[in-house]
C-alpha cells in the first residue's frame, strides 16, 4: 500500500539527498539536526498551503501545463489581475511568517518567472538560453521546487578592480561532453540548506577578457564537490517560547564552496559571454516580479514590528506619553508608506513589449531603497520605547515555582496582561530586534539589495531628469 504524501512532505523528503551542508564544522543532515527543524516545519506548512482547500485559491493558480495546481510565484502575469493574485499569494507567505523569511522561494520563483517570459530577448546573445530556461522552468514547477539565488563574491579585497580576484570568483576551469565544471566561491546564499536547486550568476558586469567568470548556471545543491558552509545557527533546539521567532523563522545563510562541481549542460543557462549575462542581471521582468514579492514582505514586516511595539507602549503604560504617539505614528507613517507604494506599483502595472504584465518599478525601486532606512527605523523605535524592559527578561519558567511565581506576578505584569504573558510579548520584542536573529535581520534589510548609497543615488541617475528641468526653466527666463 503505497503512502501519499503532502506537498511539504515531499519536499522534506527531497532533502535527504547527498548535499554537504556543514555547520559548527561538522557535516551535518539538515533532515535531522535540531537547528534546521522549525524552519523546515514551517517551510513544510507553507508547501502544503497549495493543497489546502481553504487557501489554495490564494496561493495557487491551475496550471494546464503541469496539470496540477501550482504556487503563484511560477505564474507569467499576462493581465493586471495576475499582477494582483500574485500579490494575495506573496502576502500569504509573508503574512504566515511575519515578514521575518526573506528569501523563501517565492522570490527566486519570480526571477525565474522574469527570465523565462523574456526568454525570446536573449536570442541574440545566446540561441540555446530560450529553450534551456524553458525546459528548467517547467522542470521547477513541476517539481514545486524550492530555489535561491547566489551572486556576490567572498569579501577577499573589494579594493580590487573585477576579476583582479578571480581565483575567488566563481569560475569554468574545463568543459567536456557532460557540461561544465566550476571553481570558486560564493556569498551570501540565503536558505541554500533548504533549498533544491541554487541559480548562481555574478552580480558585476563581467570584463570581456574574462569569460570565463561570465556564466549563468542552475546548480543542484547535493551536487558532488559543492559545500554550504553555514554560519552559527540562531535557532534554539526546539521550539523554544523564549526564542518564537528564532526556532521559527531561521533560514540560515551559508558561504559556497564549489570544489570543481560538475554543471550538466542542460543547466548552463549561459557561459563565457559576459554581455548576455549582464543582459541577465538587468532583466526588467525579472527585477519587477521579484522585488514586487520582497516589498510585500517589506510591508509584513513593518507592521508586525509595529504591532509588537504598540502592545508593548500599552503594556507599560506609555501609549498616552506625546513622543511615544509620535514614535508609533511614524511606525505607522512607514509601514502605510510601503503600502501604497505596492498599491500604485500595481495599479500602475504595464505589458512589456511581450504582453507580460509588470508592476511599475518606479514604486517598487522606491519602496525597496525606503526599506533600507525605515526597518532600521523600526527598530530603533522599539528599543527606545521598550528600553531596559528589554534587558529584564527571566530565563527559564518561574511559573510553575511557587516561591518566585507569586512574586513574577506580583512585579512583572503590564496594564492589561499577566506576567506570563508580558514576559512572552517582551521575549518575542528581543527575539525580532535584540537576539542573533534580531541583529541579522537588522543587518539584512540594510543592505540585502545591496550598497543603499549606490541604489538611492542610481534612482536618480535614471530618473527623467529633464521632466525636473522644465519645472525650473520658465522661471530662469522671466522678464
Amino acid at each position: 500500500m503505497s503512502i501519499t504524501m503532502s506537498r511539504g512532505q515531499a519536499y522534506i523528503h527531497r532533502l535527504n539527498d547527498k548535499r554537504n551542508v556543514w555547520l559548527d564544522g561538522k557535516r551535518v543532515r539538515v533532515t535531522e539536526h535540531p537547528a534546521f527543524q522549525g524552519t523546515l516545519q514551517t517551510i513544510e506548512n507553507l508547501f502544503d498551503l497549495v493543497d489546502d482547500p481553504d487557501t489554495r485559491e490564494t496561493v495557487a493558480y491551475w496550471d494546464e501545463h503541469t496539470g496540477s495546481y501550482v504556487h503563484k510565484a511560477f505564474q507569467v502575469p499576462h493581465a493586471s489581475q495576475d499582477v494582483s493574485s500574485r500579490a494575495a499569494a506573496f502576502r500569504l507567505w509573508s503574512d504566515r511568517t511575519y515578514g521575518v523569511m526573506s528569501r523563501l522561494s517565492d522570490y527566486a520563483r519570480s526571477r525565474l518567472v522574469g527570465w523565462y517570459a523574456t526568454r525570446q530577448d536573449m536570442a541574440r546573445h545566446d540561441r540555446m538560453y530560450a529553450d534551456k530556461i524553458e525546459a528548467y522552468y517547467q522542470e521547477a514547477k513541476r517539481n514545486d521546487a524550492f530555489l535561491t539565488i547566489v551572486q556576490r563574491d567572498p569579501q577577499i579585497n573589494r579594493s580590487l578592480p573585477v576579476g583582479e580576484d578571480e581565483d575567488a570568483m566563481l569560475r569554468i576551469v574545463k568543459t567536456n561532453s557532460e557540461g561544465i565544471i566550476v571553481r570558486g566561491a560564493k556569498m551570501v546564499a540565503t536558505a541554500a540548506p533548504y533549498a533544491d536547486d541554487i541559480i548562481a550568476y555574478p552580480i558585476q558586469r563581467i570584463p570581456g577578457h574574462l569569460p570565463e567568470l561570465a556564466h549563468m548556471v542552475i546548480v543542484a545543491v547535493g551536487s558532488p564537490g559543492l559545500h554550504l558552509i553555514c554560519r552559527e545557527s540562531f535557532a534554539a533546539p526546539q521550539l523554544d517560547a523564549a526564542h518564537p521567532l528564532s526556532a521559527r523563522y531561521d533560514e540560515m545563510d551559508a558561504v559556497l564552496f564549489f570544489d570543481d562541481v560538475l554543471v550538466p549542460w542542460e543547466r548552463v543557462l549561459l557561459h563565457n559571454n559576459p554581455e548576455a549575462v549582464w543582459q541577465v542581471r538587468c532583466n526588467a521582468a525579472s527585477s519587477s516580479l521579484a522585488y514586487h514579492q520582497s516589498i510585500i514582505r517589506l510591508h509584513a514586516k513593518l507592521e508586525f514590528i509595529t504591532a509588537v511595539t504598540a502592545a508593548i507602549a500599552q503594556e507599560i503604560g506609555v501609549d498616552s506619553f506625546l513622543n511615544v504617539q509620535e514614535q508609533l505614528g511614524e511606525m505607522i507613517s512607514q509601514m502605510q508608506t510601503i503600502e501604497g507604494l505596492i498599491i500604485a506599483s500595481e495599479a500602475q502595472a504595464q505589458p512589456d513589449a511581450l504582453g507580460n504584465w509588470l508592476p511599475s518599478f518606479k514604486y517598487i525601486e522606491t519602496a525597496r531603497n525606503l526599506g533600507s532606512r525605515y526597518y532600521p527605523r523600526a527598530v530603533e523605535i522599539l528599543k527606545t520605547i521598550a528600553a531596559g524592559g528589554l534587558i529584564q527578561i527571566p530565563s527559564g519558567r518561574f511559573d510553575l515555582n511557587e516561591t518566585v511565581g507569586t512574586l513574577m506576578a506580583k512585579y512583572l505584569g503590564g496594564v492589561t496582561l499577566q506576567a506570563p504573558e508580558k514576559i512572552r510579548l517582551f521575549q518575542l520584542a528581543w527575539d525580532l530586534t535584540g537576539s542573533a536573529l534580531g541583529a541579522r535581520h537588522d543587518l539584512y534589510e540594510r543592505y540585502y539589495a545591496g550598497d543603499p548609497v549606490r541604489n538611492r543615488a542610481g534612482q536618480y541617475i535614471q530618473y527623467d531628469k529633464e521632466s525636473l528641468n522644465k519645472k525650473v526653466e520658465p522661471w530662469l527666463h522671466m522678464k
